[in-house]
C-alpha cells in the first residue's frame, strides 16, 4: 500500500522501501528533498519545478514529517536518504550485473566512492566528475551522450541539493531511454566517513540534523536555521492524501 501526499503541489510518496524500489526499477527520477531545500521553493523556481517533475519524491525530511503530523494531522513514514541508500546498496550487492553510473562533485569524492564500491564488491560502476554548473542553466550534453552510450540501469547523482534535482530533471528529459535516476545527495558520504557518523537509531528519532550540526556547525547550523521558514509554508498550504493498494 502507498499513500500520495500532495503538498505545495508536489506529490510525495508515503510507502515502504520495497514499494519504492519496485517503482524505481521502472525508471524515472527519484528525489529526497531536505527541509532546508523545501524552504526555498518560493524563490527557487528551477528547484521547485524539478521536484514537481520527479516521479518519486520521498519523505527524507523528519522536520517535514513532524510538521505534517502536528499542523495537518497527517502521519507519514519517513524514508531518509541514509536508510534508502543503505538498503539500496544491499540490493546492488545482490544484482552485480546491473550497470551503475555515478556522478560526483570532485575528483577526490570520485576516488573515495570508487574505493567504497570496490570494498562492497559492487562492480560495473562508471564514474563522471561534474563540471561547475551555472546556477540558472544546468546543461551537460557530454554527460547525456555518455549515459546514452553506456545505458546504465541506475544513474546516481551525488551532488548538493538544489543542483542535483535540476540536473536529474534535465537528464530525465534528454536521455533516450528511461533510466532510474537517483538524486542521492550526501547519502553515500554517510557510509564513506565524509559525513556525520549516522546510525539507524539516530535516524529513527529524527536527530540526524543535530548530529550534522555537531559534526560541521559552520555549514549545517545556518542551513537548518533557514529551514524554519518551512513551518510557515506548511501552515499556509493545503495538504491532501490519497491511498492506493
Amino acid at each position: 500500500m502507498k499513500n500520495i501526499i500532495n503538498i505545495f503541489n508536489i506529490n510525495f510518496i508515503d510507502a515502504n522501501y520495497q514499494t519504492i524500489k519496485f517503482l524505481l526499477d521502472k525508471g524515472g527520477l527519484l528525489v529526497l528533498p531536505s527541509g532546508p531545500g523545501l524552504a526555498t521553493i518560493r524563490h527557487d523556481p528551477q528547484y521547485y519545478k524539478s521536484i514537481k517533475n520527479a516521479d518519486l519524491v520521498l519523505f527524507d525530511s523528519g522536520y517535514l514529517c513532524l510538521l505534517l503530523r502536528f499542523l495537518k494531522n497527517i502521519k507519514v513514514r519517513k524514508l531518509s536518504g541514509y536508510i534508502f541508500f543503505k538498503k539500496f546498496l544491499k540490493s546492488l550487492q545482490k544484482k552485480k550485473k546491473k550497470k551503475i553510473y555515478l556522478k560526483h562533485p570532485s575528483q577526490k569524492q570520485s576516488k573515495i566512492n570508487k574505493s567504497f564500491f570496490k570494498k562492497k564488491n559492487i562492480i560495473n560502476v562508471q564514474q563522471y566528475v561534474a563540471p561547475i554548473y551555472k546556477k540558472n542553466k544546468i546543461i551537460d550534453r557530454k554527460l547525456v551522450k555518455k549515459i546514452n552510450r553506456i545505458k546504465p540501469k541506475y544513474v546516481i547523482i551525488n551532488l548538493g541539493g538544489g543542483v542535483q534535482e535540476v540536473l536529474g530533471n534535465y537528464l530525465k528529459k534528454n536521455l533516450k531511454y528511461k533510466a532510474s535516476i537517483i538524486c542521492s545527495g550526501a547519502a553515500i558520504s554517510f557510509f564513506t566517513g565524509q559525513q556525520a557518523p549516522f546510525t539507524d537509531f539516530i535516524d529513527k528519532i529524527y536527530l540526524g540534523w543535530l548530529l550534522r550540526i555537531i559534526f560541521n556547525p559552520f555549514i549545517f547550523l545556518p542551513r537548518y536555521i533557514s529551514a524554519i521558514k518551512l513551518f510557515f509554508l506548511v501552515l499556509d498550504t493545503k495538504v491532501t492524501k490519497k491511498s492506493y493498494l
